[in-house]
């Protein structure tokens, strides 16, 4: 089994977490922490844990404060962050304090279970050990991505839509193709077809900007947001 650490300042969330952890064939809640020093204090006690699932807006401290600390200490505890934090400097300092995952809330249980799934792949990976070619390298990186979202119409790349999505979900207000682009590194042709795609399926809505003159500029919002 393996043994999770569920970290969130909410305990209502926190027990949620929980029960769809325990919901994942493999996967054992070994205990709950609602503070960066309860979360290190487990870590300390518990005699094995094998993944933490890391809220960042903690009360006492911030998750990756956490991660920081448990570095220090020598813990290599893996962890996957679950979080509404949704700034790209905080999803950047989570990559390179060695998160393997991010999760935004909200989300749904199909969320979490991804995550999880792919979590269990790379550790059978892994379990080998030995030394890796090329190719196995790219299978061990390869099992930390979720499988292809089955709705994605073909053409489309999962790693685009990721980004197009998290890039609208990270913004305060509603985005252009154009702000979009450049905030991807796509082009702005791109941006326009994942947008539009977002929008069919109910996951992004379209506004107008009105200028004054020339036809309005589309600009799109995060469904949640409006």
């Amino acid at each position: 089994m393996i043994e999770v650490l569920v970290v969130d300042d909410d305990a209502r969330v926190a027990r949620v977490n929980a029960a769809y952890v325990e919901k994942v064939p493999g996967f054992h809640v070994a205990g709950e922490a609602h503070s960066a020093a309860e979360a290190l204090r487990l870590l300390e006690t518990l005699p094995r844990m094998d993944l933490v699932l890391m809220d960042h807006y903690l009360p006492d401290e911030t998750g990756l404060a956490v991660v920081r600390e448990m570095r220090r200490r020598g813990h290599q505890t893996d962890v996957i962050m679950v979080t509404a934090a949704r700034d790209v400097a905080t999803v950047q300092a989570a990559m390179r304090h060695g998160a393997l995952q991010y999760l935004v809330k909200p989300f749904a249980f199909a969320g979490l279970r991804a995550k999880l799934e792919a979590y269990a792949r790379l550790r059978r990976t892994l379990d080998g050990g030995g030394e890796a070619e090329q190719a196995e390298v790219d299978r061990i990186f390869g099992a930390l991505s979720a499988p292809a979202d089955p709705g994605l119409p073909k053409g489309h790349s999962p790693t685009t839509a990721a980004l197009v999505r998290q890039s609208l979900m990270a913004a305060e207000g509603p985005l252009s193709a154009q702000e979009i682009a450049d905030r991807t590194g796509v082009s702005r042709q791109t941006a326009q077809r994942y947008l539009k795609l977002l929008e069919r399926t109910g996951r992004a809505r379209l506004t107008l900007k009105y200028g004054d003159a020339g036809r309005p500029e589309h600009r799109y919002v995060w469904a949640t947001r409006v």
